[in-house]
């Protein structure tokens, strides 16, 4: 059996965020402080684990030309999250107290193309990908029917309200659980794909 640690490590990474950020809003403010650097390089370190798993969902889905498309959108995604974090990460080294790190972030918002970029457009790549990627699977019945329903309510999870993250992250780990330990296999040329894929 497959043990495919990327799996475990990205929903448990982005549940240390939400825990993080849960404690770091006790006071009512967020951030600057040790709070806000931790959580944020947890989601950060989750991001790169996301980046692993989408493309061994790929080939888990055949590797074929949808597939590719979405591991990509997913990566991109992630790299512009990626970006976000790390902004907020320099604004809260930068910065004494949650006024000035929103001023930060607010001057780095307003470059050309960051905004669409880091915050507005290149995020939502991330999402889609995911669900895609899961829905592909179980489509070719390599993953449980159920498990695109967790997914996506993982990912709707922060919409909703922030604070939901780490429940979010709790129905990810479940449906992931089985792609971490290897029952969801790869497809080989034995193993013909269906034309959804």
């Amino acid at each position: 059996m497959t043990f495919r640690p990327a799996f475990i490590a990205a929903p448990v990474l982005v549940m240390g965020y939400g825990i993080v950020r849960l404690v770091d809003g006790l006071d009512g403010v967020r951030g600057p402080g040790p709070a806000w650097t931790i959580g944020h390089l947890a989601f950060v370190g989750a991001l790169i684990a996301f980046i692993s798993v989408f493309w061994q969902m790929r080939r888990m889905a055949g590797g074929r030309a949808l597939a590719t498309v979405c591991a990509t959108a997913g990566t991109l995604g992630a790299l512009a999250l990626i970006t976000q974090f790390s902004i907020d990460l320099a604004a809260g080294f930068l910065a004494t107290d949650n006024y000035g790190m929103s001023m930060i972030i607010y001057d780095v918002r307003t470059l050309p193309g960051i905004s669409q970029l880091a915050y507005d457009f290149g995020p939502y790549a991330f999402y889609l990908g995911q669900l895609v990627l899961v829905v592909l699977l179980a489509a070719q019945r390599r993953v449980k029917l159920w498990t695109p329903v967790l997914v996506l309510a993982d990912l709707a999870t922060p919409f909703i309200d922030k604070d939901l993250i780490p429940l979010g992250s709790a129905l990810l780990l479940v449906s992931f659980l089985p792609l971490a330990r290897g029952t969801a296999a790869a497809v080989t040329p034995a193993q013909p794909v269906p034309a959804l894929a």
